[in-house]
């Protein structure tokens, strides 16, 4: 069975793929100073690794993709495996000023929402940031937008503000808050929602002009549901679209 390993800034999400359906899927949370040690005895720890036929990997934080790399070589080099970055063959033309910016997990998050919906394609990833990317008619990530993300936001709002404090983060019935809990996630929730559906409606104005297909709309990350139960643009979750994708860049290379 083939693994996949998700890096990001928040939390590490692995999957284990039998052909192309996931089995079992974790997710735990990403320390930046965690050695390639301490990723091999968390990985491991979790899995059956006389099952494990391949490996596939892709990281968000420079310093853990250089220990992933450590991990993988000397854990899984007996294997076939992959950590995604330049020179790895995804399919996935790059429309940007500069493609070393692109992280891999916009890469593969675009390979994989072309595979299974087709294109033009909006994926919306509620992560640490909240990522939109774009991707064209024939597959080609045409790049996106950037917003904070949805906890980081919060956190910085109670910190900055003297008298708000931590809330859960729910859907309020109602946008009029009749208190400071429902206030501030009205704020966020239905605050977020409207950013991305504007977002979203400007991306498509500017898609009409290079196709006339409207774009599907593809949400995704450990926050989505959050925010696609109130957009009026989101039409799909996907919640393992990345893990997808780091499947598919493997059987591409």
């Amino acid at each position: 069975m083939l693994l996949a390993i998700d890096v990001g800034n928040t939390q590490t999400v692995l999957g284990l793929f039998d052909r192309a359906e996931i089995v079992h899927s974790w997710r735990v949370s990403t320390d930046p100073r965690a050695t390639s040690d301490e990723l091999a005895l968390t990985i491991c720890g979790l899995l059956d690794e006389k099952s494990v036929t391949g490996v596939v990997a892709c990281s968000t934080v420079p310093t853990i993709r250089r220990e992933i790399v450590q991990m993988v070589d000397r854990n899984f080099g007996h294997l076939p495996t992959i950590v995604i970055g330049p020179g790895v063959r995804t399919g996935v033309a790059l429309h940007v000023d500069n493609p070393h910016e692109v992280g891999a997990d916009r890469v593969v998050n675009s390979l994989a929402a072309y595979e299974r919906y087709g294109g033009p394609a909006i994926v919306v990833d509620f992560g640490t940031s909240t990522s939109l990317d774009v991707v064209g008619p024939g597959g080609e990530f045409l790049g996106g937008a950037l917003a904070p993300g949805i906890e980081i936001s919060v956190d910085a709002l109670t910190e900055r503000a003297a008298q708000l404090r931590m809330v859960e983060l729910l859907a309020p019935h109602r946008a009029i808050g009749k208190n400071t809990v429902t206030a501030v996630q009205s704020g966020v929730v239905f605050g977020f929602a409207g950013l991305v559906d504007g977002l979203v409606g400007r991306i498509i104005d500017e898609l009409a002009e290079i196709s006339p297909e409207r774009p599907v709309v593809i949400g995704t990350g450990g926050l989505a549901p959050l925010v696609i139960a109130v957009s009026r643009t989101i039409q799909e979750h996907d919640p393992d679209l990345t893990l997808h994708g780091l499947r598919l860049a493997y059987e591409r290379n």
